[in-house]
């Protein structure tokens, strides 16, 4: 391989060799930029800052498109041998045997990662020392078209549910259609309780806007009703990492925002690319998340109050 296919990305201590950097990922067309091998690997270390405390600690799920957009995808679990023996890696049972799920602590981690075109991150919503109690619990507000009015008026209805609960949240959009709602939670109790938790407040609200909103699996069962789904919050699943790419046209991004910006007239799930995350990023927009989660007992009272 020449050296023109080879890019050398210095990061801390360590330089990570970039192969193929102008290899395409995201095709241009119609209003796509092109975005190369290199362009994600440059989002990826301007983002880092503000990445690696959604990252630090916890199993990923990696989808990886080796030829980029028009080529074939696959998500991996499993941490390649080839892998250099600096990425932190941990080993998490399974039925049958075990899992070795990448953990990315480091920006050189996350520049190997890009260069394996490894274009979106998915993450436990837990961490490694204690895998079986999350610490976030995630809403993903799923419309059933591509309109997004009714997902802006489903995030107000559930942060202002949130908050007679007491509950912090902070808001986020997928890079998709949706948009996830987030909220930081003690740690202290199980998967099953937690997503137990998260499913009676959405039936809560899908009961009183019955016309709107909706918690049936299936997706016949939906019409054209927004569908409040939870089943993220259980064990080993896993959502979007905040900042993270999309495998999308023009790649889009996961990017974290303020309550504020969702009146905004340009806002919506694909508002922001990898060309101007990272300067959404710098805004710090949940600077007032808090750093410690709350405890479910408290909120479970008020919520079990409102249910009657």
């Amino acid at each position: 391989m020449s050296g023109d296919d080879v890019r050398a990305v210095r990061v801390g201590r360590r330089t990570v060799e970039v192969q193929r950097p102008d290899k395409v990922l995201f095709p241009g067309g119609g209003d796509a930029k092109e975005y190369t091998k290199s362009d994600l690997v440059d989002y990826y270390r301007a983002v880092a800052p503000f990445m690696l405390p959604q990252l630090r600690g916890r199993p990923l799920m990696l989808e990886r498109h080796p030829d980029g957009l028009d080529g074939p995808q696959f998500m991996q679990k499993n941490t390649p041998d080839t892998y250099p023996d600096w990425i932190t890696r941990v080993e998490v049972p399974k039925e049958g045997g075990t899992v070795c799920h990448t953990v990315c602590d480091n920006t050189a981690t996350l520049v190997h990662l890009a260069d394996q075109a490894c274009i979106t991150l998915h993450r436990w919503l837990s961490r490694t020392g204690r895998l079986e109690s999350p610490d976030r619990m995630v809403f993903d507000l799923d419309p059933s078209g591509d309109s997004f009015a009714p997902v802006r008026e489903a995030a107000r209805l559930l942060g202002e549910l949130l908050g007679e609960l007491k509950l912090p949240s902070a808001l986020m959009t997928t890079g998709s259609r949706g948009l996830h709602v987030i909220v930081p939670v003690g740690g202290h109790h199980g998967f099953d309780e937690v997503r137990e938790f998260a499913r009676d407040v959405a039936d809560t609200l899908a009961a009183a806007h019955p016309d709107r909103l909706t918690t049936a699996a299936r997706k016949k069962d939906r019409g054209d009703r927004l569908y409040l789904d939870v089943q993220r919050n259980a064990y080993a699943q896993t959502a979007v990492v905040p900042f993270t790419v999309r495998a999308r046209p023009g790649a889009p991004v996961a990017v974290p925002v303020t309550w504020d910006q969702l009146d905004e007239p340009d806002f919506g799930p694909r508002r922001w690319t990898i060309a101007d995350a990272a300067d959404q990023a710098r805004t710090d927009p949940w600077a007032d998340m808090p750093s410690r989660g709350r405890a479910l007992g408290p909120a479970r009272r008020r919520l079990d109050a409102l249910r009657g």
